[in-house]
């Protein structure tokens, strides 16, 4: 069965769905496969400014509450209240890079990305930023041509992107994370309170259909 997660790597829910996500992909019989949607990027970017700071660090609470994902006073303190800006296209662009270079390990990349920004405070929201956390990972080559991007990987990104725009809208998804699963009944949308509940329910479930 195959199952594609739709997420972005500065949506804190998606951060937040991270174990179960990462149970999933462990499962054997289960095919997971990233697909970055660019929410937050491009025209979904925005300034980190101390309204939109405040608003984040109160869902953020939300979301260790019900998932147990820390969000560290570092996270507060360097990335909320240090303002800059709210853009993913950098997180993602790294990503795409892992997939080019090392596919194997995009899902290492994504969770030391998110523990880069939400545990220790640091900066994935610049290309240089998210370069450190590959580097830190030995992601060599994905670092550098995400310090140099290559036609390539820009064409790869941006139809990686394109790719979950058109499931987004096939599904009517406004937000992640989502996750949609192919089996031998067709597609259909997972709800997302799954995503925050017990796994082993969730694989008997998935197996079973």
């Amino acid at each position: 069965m195959a199952l594609t997660y739709l997420f972005d790597p500065l949506c804190g829910w998606c951060y937040g769905a991270a174990p179960m996500m990462r149970r999933l992909a462990a499962e054997p019989g289960l095919a997971v496969e990233l697909s970055p949607t660019g929410l937050f990027s491009g025209h979904g970017a925005r300034p980190m400014d101390e309204g939109f700071a405040a608003y984040a660090w109160s869902n953020d609470q939300r979301i260790a509450k019900l998932s147990g994902q820390p969000f560290s006073e570092a996270y507060r303190d360097q990335v909320l209240a240090a303002g800059g800006r709210f853009d993913s296209g950098p997180a993602t662009l790294a990503l795409t890079a892992v997939r080019l270079t090392a596919p194997e390990r995009e899902w290492e990349a994504l969770t030391a990305l998110q523990k880069a920004r939400y545990v220790e405070g640091g900066n994935i929201v610049t290309e240089a930023g998210a370069a450190a956390v590959l580097q830190g990972l030995g992601l060599d080559a994905a670092a550098a041509r995400l310090a140099a991007p290559d036609g390539e990987l820009i064409a790869e990104n941006q139809a990686r992107m394109a790719k979950a725009g058109q499931l987004m809208a096939a599904f009517r998804v406004n937000g992640v994370p989502a996750v949609i699963v192919t089996g031998q009944g067709g597609r259909q949308l997972l709800p997302a309170n799954a995503l925050f509940g017990d796994a082993e329910p969730l694989i008997a479930a998935l197996k079973a259909a």
